[in-house]
């Protein structure tokens, strides 16, 4: 096993022996200009994904979806490479021809997850998520797949048993999965056992994931990594709509493609992994009860961010603040009802001493931590630490 470093970030990858080759899976009367079904990828002798569904030999079906794909176009009008995508299942799915496609679209760096519907003979993109990566997409072994029956999982040839949110085995045939009671805006797990293979020689035993809920909205991929299980325990709780709308923390910071914002693309701040949560201790603001203040981590596909969560006492709603590119000095504006605050967090030390700007009102101030009312123009705040001072500036919105 080895790292795949992509856009900041380190993931995991299975590499070792996923060698891309020729003609991985083969299909009937296939012409040079259409999707292959399956993806070229190996582990070992193992076809990570194979052809999967009753259609996927059908040259006729093959024809149509690769129509399909080839007028299809991204968010920034990028299209498809066809020779490097592949049909990963087609088939009969809720009374519906369905098709699944591991999509390269080079002028972005980005693979995208295209669902496609069949009536008529021909088939039409109805659901599209970016993985923001050649590899991550096809280097996984889960993928969401959303149908009338609700939430479903396409997975590899390497899972070897998939659980459920409640910790039961899915029935899986032909590599896609039964209905799973999915709630539209809570994170639930999602566990592979995945086989002994020559990239994993003593398999896995358990690889975690967290669904994000059914309600996410594309281009967002709802599966996101969570091999300790903090994701789990620090979204507990948390509405992942509002987390992933655009000023919850997982979709405040849009991706930017060449020199301009990508708002309709997956976005900058979108989770990949290594979600956790530390607490900042309690706070209580103008005589109220103590609420508990978090600080929300993450690896996104540019690096890792950061957000404050206020968790009410009393089991109030919570209240996030947009996302924060990891900093020395901390600064999240965290739009409490009836009193929009800042909430400036570091590393203490010994060394470590914070300066705001006078005439400033300081509502908590404890070692590495401090919350302000929001200021109504830009203020600068610093924290100086032995041989550098850190500035951030905040308010004014």
């Amino acid at each position: 096993m080895v790292r795949l470093r992509t856009g900041g970030r380190t993931a995991t990858a299975l590499l070792t022996t996923l060698l891309a080759v020729t003609g991985c899976g083969p299909v009937a009367d296939r012409t040079a200009s259409d999707l292959r079904a399956g993806y070229d990828s190996l582990d070992g002798s193992l076809a990570v994904w194979p052809p999967r569904g009753g259609l996927a030999a059908d040259a006729a079906v093959t024809a149509a979806v690769s129509d399909a794909v080839r007028a299809w176009r991204s968010p920034v009008d990028d299209r498809v490479h066809l020779p490097s995508s592949g049909i990963l299942f087609s088939g009969e799915v809720d009374g519906a021809p369905l098709a699944l496609v591991a999509a390269d679209v080079p002028g972005e760096s980005a693979s995208w997850l295209l669902q496609l519907t069949g009536e008529g003979g021909r088939y039409r993109v109805t659901r599209a998520s970016d993985y923001t990566s050649p590899g991550y997409l096809v280097y996984s072994d889960v993928l969401p797949v959303q149908t009338a029956a609700g939430r479903r999982y396409l997975t590899s040839a390497r899972v070897e048993r998939l659980l459920g949110p409640d910790g039961r085995a899915l029935t899986v045939r032909d590599g896609l999965t039964a209905p799973v009671d999915v709630p539209p805006c809570r994170a639930v797990p999602v566990t592979a056992t995945l086989r002994v293979t020559e990239s994993l020689p003593r398999g896995r035993a358990a690889d975690r994931l967290l669904d994000l809920g059914t309600d996410t909205t594309d281009p967002r991929y709802p599966l996101v990594r969570d091999e300790t299980g903090s994701g789990r325990r620090a979204l507990s709780g948390l509405d992942t709509c509002v987390l992933s709308g655009e000023r919850g923390p997982f979709g405040s910071i849009a991706r930017r493609v060449g020199d301009r914002d990508a708002p309709e693309s997956v976005p900058d701040s979108w989770p990949l992994a290594k979600v956790s949560a530390r607490s900042l201790g309690e706070v209580a603001l103008g005589g109220g009860e103590p609420a508990e203040l978090e600080q929300l981590n993450w690896e996104s596909p540019s690096g890792t961010m950061t957000a404050a969560v206020y968790r009410p006492a009393g089991g109030g709603t919570p209240v996030f603040s947009p996302a924060d590119r990891a900093n020395p000095l901390q600064a999240y504006r965290l739009p409490v009802p009836g009193q929009p605050l800042v909430v400036l967090s570091w590393r203490a030390s010994r060394d470590s001493s914070l300066s705001v700007p006078p005439d400033t009102p300081v509502l908590v101030e404890r070692p590495g931590l401090a919350v302000v009312p929001e200021p109504e123009r830009p203020r600068t705040f610093s924290v100086a630490v032995t041989d550098k001072t850190h500035y951030r500036s905040v308010g004014g919105r």
